[in-house]
């Protein structure tokens, strides 16, 4: 006797496609976005909205594995449809990315804050669109330096709403280094190379920072670097 099929959410990742909301209030956007992810391999496009509150009643009832979301939306923006579906006060959040134009929007910051795992410009071509899906559905942030760290350094001025949070046990030497590298938009296969370690050595570094920064995410380990002065704002 077979037992039970496995619901989509409880089948191992590696064996099923990677289900994607896309959420864009320009039609010609929405579609070009999910013509592009339904071509690649592995990953599926379940739904699209053309504004927020939509998205966000359809990513409640589908759960997809990443919410692709525009930040600027009728009804309800790409910022509070963030903090609502992956916010610090949700319990089981899921993984956003918001992309955006390239013109140094003043949202983009905010929905970093809100919960978004990782953000891309709309022209950011095939290629990059799905790796930073298949990141955030890895429970990975896409910090790609020609993107996140050019606008986390435009808008780390702004400065968090809070004072950061200090860790109660100081970072170590090595931990200091990956968190800048970190913060540079450097992947864990990049770290392991400038600091001559493991990636698994790297991941363990990582997962430390998150826990004594308190982020849930690299994003927000970037984010408190920049907030501590880290990583110094200014021109690449």
């Amino acid at each position: 006797m077979t037992g039970p099929t496995p619901s989509p959410r409880q089948e191992d990742p590696a064996a099923r496609a990677l289900t994607v909301l896309v959420a864009d209030d320009q039609e010609i956007v929405r579609t070009g976005l999910s013509m592009i992810l339904g071509v690649q391999d592995g990953i599926e496009v379940v739904g699209e909205v053309a504004d927020g509150a939509a998205a966000v009643e359809l990513a409640q009832r589908l759960r997809p594995d990443v919410c692709l979301f525009d930040i600027r939306m009728p009804v309800i923006d790409g910022i509070e449809a963030t903090r609502m579906l992956a916010g610090p006060g949700v319990a089981d959040p899921l993984a956003v990315v918001v992309i955006t134009t390239f013109d140094l929007d003043e949202y983009v910051y905010a929905a970093l804050r809100a919960g978004a795992r990782g953000f891309l410009l709309k022209d950011a071509g095939p290629a990059l669109l799905a790796q930073a899906v298949r990141a955030a559905a890895n429970g990975d942030a896409l910090i790609a330096p020609s993107v996140t760290t050019r606008l986390l350094r435009a808008f780390a001025d702004v400065g968090p709403a809070a004072p950061p949070t200090q860790p109660l046990d100081p970072l170590t030497a090595r931990e200091e280094e990956v968190l800048r590298a970190v913060a540079r938009g450097r992947t864990n296969t990049e770290i392991a190379h400038e600091l001559f370690v493991t990636l698994s050595t790297v991941k363990s570094h990582v997962a430390n920072l998150m826990t004594k920064v308190g982020a849930r995410n690299r994003v927000e380990v970037a984010l408190w670097a920049y907030d501590t002065g880290r990583v110094r704002t200014g021109p690449s």
